[in-house]
């Protein structure tokens, strides 16, 4: 299931937005959300310009993929051994992402 996440690095447009963004984190919760989104961004070409300007996003709603980000042997075994033996994630009472 999250195997199938774009590596960190990987610069999208998201449906409806006019801003490109570069993917940096993956299984990311919004802190006070109860929801685990599959990314979160910050713009692109400017970077991390504040907290405040981290995007959260979900795989669907990638509308084009410019740029996929770095693949070494590291990332791929990440993402066969580790985010595809998760199943299905939530948010746990204390805003934390757990393994139901």
């Amino acid at each position: 299931m999250y195997e199938q996440l774009l590596p960190l690095g990987s610069v999208v447009l998201v449906r409806g937005a006019r801003k490109r963004l570069m993917i940096t984190g993956r299984l990311q919760v919004r802190v006070g959300e109860n929801k685990v989104y599959d990314y979160s961004g910050c713009l692109f070409p400017e970077g991390l310009v504040s907290s405040d300007s981290l995007a959260f996003f979900d795989h669907s709603a990638i509308e084009h993929l410019y740029f996929v980000g770095f693949q070494d042997e590291e990332e791929l075994s990440f993402r066969t051994e580790r985010l595809g033996a998760l199943g299905e994630v939530y948010v746990d009472e204390n805003g934390k992402i757990a393994q139901r």
